[in-house]
C-alpha cells in the first residue's frame, strides 16, 4: 500500500484527499517508478482547486512532475534503480501524475537523472524551473544574448521568474524583474536582478500601440495585459518567450509591435516537447542553474500541506518554488 493524493468527481462536486492505494490501482505504463520528491506548480494549483479544467480524466492523481527511482521495468533502456525525472506528457491531467508514492508511467516520458542533481534539487527545478531553461533557449534562438540589451521576466517572484531570472544574470545578461510584490525586491535582486519595476506598470490596459522601446527580449509567465505591455516595449528584432498565464488567457494587443519592431511572440510549451530536447534543456540546467540560488527559492512541504499549498499558489501568495516529500 502507499499514500497518494486523489481526486475524484462526482458530479459537479470535487474531492480531493489523500487516499490509501496499491499496485493494481496504478493506471499502465512499462515503468514503475518509487517517487521520493515531486512539486507543486501553478498548474498543479489550478488542478487541486479546480479554478481551471486542468484535470481531464477522473479519478486523477495531480501533480505535473515527479523523480524518484525505477523499481520495475520493461524496458532496457531504462534499468532498476536508475533515477529519473518526468514532467509532462499528460501526468497529473490524464494520466495519474506526482502526488503519489508510486507512479507507473510510459518510459519514453522518462529523462534521466542529470547526475549533478539530488531528486530533490530536480523537483526544486520542475516544470517551473524546466520551463524557464526552455524560454532562456528560446531567446537565444532567435539571438537574444546578453550584448543585445536588457531583459524583461514578469511574474518574477513565481517559479518560472525566480529560475529564469538566476539562469540569464548567471549567464551574463541584464535582467530586469516584475513582481506585485515589493517585499520581494531584495529576494529578486539576489537571484540576480538588477532592476525591479512594479507590476502596476504593465497590467493595464495598453494605451498605445508602441510604447518606449526597453527590452531586448522578455521571457513572460502573466499573459493578457502584462504580455501586450510588454509586447510595446520591446526593442527592434526582440523577442518574447510567453509560457504562462496568470493574469489570463487573452492577448489584447495589435499589429504594431510585429510590423513595425519586428517584434517575435515566441509561444513556450512544456508538456509534450520531445525527449532529446527536454535532455537538452536539463543538461544546461545543470550548467546554468546556481545551485545556492536553487536553495534559496525552495521550500519543502509533505504530502498533507499540498491542498492548503494549491490555495496560496493560485493566490499569488507562494514564492519561488515548492517541494513535495512523499516520504514525509
Amino acid at each position: 500500500m502507499f499514500k497518494a493524493l486523489l481526486a475524484e468527481k462526482n458530479e459537479e462536486e470535487i474531492n480531493v484527499e489523500i487516499r490509501e492505494l496499491n499496485n493494481e490501482d496504478l493506471p499502465e505504463g512499462d515503468v514503475l517508478i518509487d517517487v521520493e520528491f515531486s512539486t507543486i506548480n501553478y498548474k498543479d494549483g489550478l488542478a487541486i482547486t479546480n479554478k481551471l479544467p486542468v484535470i481531464r480524466s477522473w479519478p486523477m492523481v495531480p501533480g505535473i512532475d515527479l523523480a524518484g527511482v525505477v523499481s520495475e521495468s520493461e524496458r532496457a533502456d531504462i534499468p532498476v534503480g536508475s533515477s529519473v525525472v518526468v514532467n509532462g506528457w499528460g501526468i497529473g491531467e490524464d494520466h495519474w501524475g506526482g502526488f503519489s508514492q508510486k507512479a507507473r508511467v510510459n518510459g519514453d516520458w522518462t529523462v534521466p537523472l542529470p547526475e549533478v542533481f539530488t531528486t530533490k534539487q530536480t523537483m526544486a527545478i520542475g516544470t517551473a524551473g524546466y520551463t524557464a531553461m526552455l524560454c532562456v533557449l528560446a531567446l537565444e534562438d532567435h539571438g537574444v544574448m546578453p550584448d543585445s540589451g536588457p531583459v524583461l521576466v514578469t511574474g518574477a517572484a513565481g517559479g518560472v521568474g525566480s529560475v529564469a531570472i538566476s539562469i540569464l544574470a548567471n549567464l551574463g545578461y541584464e535582467v530586469h524583474a516584475s513582481t506585485g510584490r515589493a517585499e520581494e525586491t531584495p529576494y529578486l535582486q539576489n537571484l540576480g536582478a538588477t532592476g525591479v519595476i512594479d507590476r502596476s506598470e504593465l497590467s493595464e490596459p495598453s494605451k498605445r500601440p508602441l510604447a518606449k522601446a526597453q527590452w531586448a527580449g522578455a521571457v513572460d509567465a502573466v499573459g493578457s495585459h502584462t504580455l501586450a505591455n510588454v509586447l510595446t516595449t520591446v526593442m527592434d528584432e526582440g523577442c518574447v518567450a510567453a509560457c504562462g498565464n496568470a493574469q489570463g488567457m487573452d492577448l489584447p494587443s495589435s499589429v504594431a509591435p510585429f510590423i513595425l519592431r519586428g517584434v517575435t511572440l515566441r509561444g513556450v510549451h512544456s508538456v509534450y516537447v520531445p525527449r532529446e530536447k527536454r535532455i537538452t534543456a536539463w543538461e544546461r540546467l545543470a550548467k546554468d542553474l546556481k545551485m545556492e540560488h536553487l536553495d534559496e527559492m525552495t521550500k519543502t512541504i509533505t504530502l498533507e500541506e499540498v491542498i492548503e499549498t494549491a490555495n496560496e499558489i493560485t493566490n499569488g501568495q507562494i514564492r519561488g518554488r515548492t517541494v513535495v516529500d512523499l516520504n514525509n
